[in-house]
């Protein structure tokens, strides 16, 4: 437990001095000026100019955004959580806050918990009793809702989609640039196909004309009837085509060695596999070597292969895992040979390396000598390279036309990268939209008609009153701004308060209309303005 929390320390340090090493002055700059566009857009005029806050206030309001904005690059899902806790919090604040979560978190888990978490603090920090306006809960969830969807839930799922979609971008150049390195791999391996094709035909050609030569003038040099000077000068001529003979059969050796010396298929067999876990040994690699099963004669093409595993394996190691044990394992099945190296991982610790180029072409080679090839790395965070191969002579493949290698499709990247996060921005959005648009479509019924308010009198009973008076939703406007701005209610009475449909611009104001009732009866009915932001 120990040791797991140390490394995830350790690798949460890495982590931190990587982004400061990677921290540019332009990222300098545009971090500052987000910082202080935010702390001025949340107070100046921003939602804290309501508020009579004092300058110990503002301080620590203020400390607090140099802390967590900041902050947001190393802990995005804490700091967002944090900020949320923070009352009267500005909204440019949490969008982002929210926005940096979506960019950094990688986990689908991690993000779900996190907004959850954002939620649940939002919910739990949000004054139920001061509220602006006197509000159903209902009202007042979908309200609560459309706050947080709009500073949180919409600017963590954009900074979401816009980390998906930058990951699925370098993933494809990624792949263009492998791309890239395979077609030139492929350029070469044509043309030394194509100088191996001419050194055939130089050697079929010349070869053959410098041997006729050189055994013509051997045979003429045998004619007694010659002189010594004409004896000179066809030893001299077939001199020369002895020596054209040795310099074609160099050039021919250069033209043809495609992958050096060490793929001669005489030299290079599973029976010389022993020599190379020996040589193996003399530089210092802890390579251990088994044997098993009854040893079976194999095609070239099949030895060489086998040994071909067996060298790569061991580079492999050596380079990606410098000091780790090694094992080299050839078993001879009752129906093909099995060649497998693997390693252990890296004393210091780092994963298994990615199949590179050369585990590429050997997957090239033992397909070709009909085998199958498995490249991986093991639970235990070593690597292990294993080969099938027959003990029959096969017929050469045919090149795959629509196979597809593991490594183009990148880890955690598919092509829906950025789809989950276009869809929980519509959900949001159309929580929003077909909230609000119930609430619009809900009658607003409680006002007074001027028809009923010009048949109720005074000295009516209160039943009859109550008949004339409406029922229905609430208008948006609290109680008490319908009365305070009232003359003082008659000592005794019962008061209610109604909005009158009746209404006037020049009026500046609200007509509400006041109803006291006192023994069941309606003792006064009185109407005033309610001025606006009074």
């Amino acid at each position: 437990m120990i040791t797991a929390l140390r490394a995830r320390g350790e690798a949460f340090l890495a982590d931190v001095l990587a982004r400061f090493r990677t921290l540019t002055p332009v990222r300098l700059v545009g971090d500052l000026l987000v910082l202080v566009a935010a702390i001025l857009l949340d107070l100046w005029p921003g939602p804290w100019a309501e508020h009579e806050t004092g300058g110990w206030t503002v301080v620590a309001y203020v400390a607090a955004y140099l802390v967590l904005l900041p902050l947001r690059h190393v802990l995005p899902a804490t700091s967002m959580i944090a900020g949320a806790a923070i009352p009267f919090a500005g909204p440019a604040f949490m969008v982002v806050l929210s926005y940096t979560a979506g960019r950094r978190i990688e986990s689908w888990g991690k993000a779900v918990v996190s907004t959850a978490l954002t939620l649940v603090v939002v919910v739990l920090m949000w004054d139920w009793e001061a509220r602006p306006i006197d509000l159903d809960p209902v009202y007042a969830m979908l309200i609560l809702i459309t706050i947080f969807g709009v500073g949180v839930a919409l600017p963590f799922l954009v900074g979401r989609y816009l980390a998906q979609r930058e990951a699925l971008v370098q993933a494809m150049r990624d792949r263009e640039a492998r791309m890239r390195g395979e077609h030139k791999l492929l350029s070469r391996q044509v043309r030394l196909r194509e100088r191996s094709r001419i050194a055939q035909d130089m050697h079929d050609s010349l070869g053959h004309r410098l041997s006729l030569i050189s055994v013509h003038a051997g045979a003429l040099a045998m004619d007694p009837s010659l002189g010594d000077k004409q004896r000179e000068a066809i030893g001299v001529l077939r001199s020369a085509a002895l020596t054209g003979m040795g310099e074609l059969r160099a050039i021919i050796g250069v033209l043809r060695a495609e992958d050096g010396p060490d793929d001669d298929p005489a030299t290079r067999t599973a029976e010389s596999i022993d020599s190379l876990v020996s040589d193996a040994r003399k530089a210092g690699v802890l390579v251990s070597l088994v044997r098993g099963g009854q040893a079976h004669p194999l095609p070239s093409r099949v030895s060489h292969a086998a040994y071909r595993v067996a060298q790569e394996g061991l580079t492999n190691a050596s380079k990606h895992a410098p000091g780790a044990a090694v094992q080299v394992t050839v078993k001879y099945e009752p129906d093909a040979l099995v060649v497998e190296v693997r390693n252990n991982p890296s004393r210091n610790g780092s994963p298994a390396a990615a199949p590179g180029v050369g585990l590429i072409g050997l997957t090239e080679r033992v397909r070709l000598a009909g085998g199958i090839l498995h490249v991986g790395a093991l639970p235990s965070r070593g690597f292990r390279i294993a080969a099938v191969l027959p003990y029959e002579e096969t017929a050469l493949p045919d090149e795959p036309e629509d196979e597809q290698d593991e490594t183009e499709s990148p880890r955690g990247i598919r092509k829906w990268a950025g789809v989950g996060s276009i869809a929980g921005a519509s959900l949001v959005l159309t929580l929003i939209i077909g909230g609000f648009t119930y609430l619009g479509t809900q009658p607003v019924t409680e006002v007074v008609s001027q028809e009923n308010l010009d048949r109720i009198q005074e000295g009516q009973s209160e039943a009859d009153v109550m008949k004339l008076l409406p029922s229905g939703d609430e208008p948006l406007v609290a109680d008490g701004e319908r009365k305070s701005q009232a003359s003082p209610e008659p000592p005794g009475a019962r008061c209610v308060y109604h909005i009158t449909d009746e209404q006037s611009y020049l009026a500046k104001g609200t007509r509400v209309v006041r109803f006291c009732f006192r023994d069941g009866k309606l003792v006064e009915k009185k109407i005033h303005v309610q001025r606006n932001g009074q």
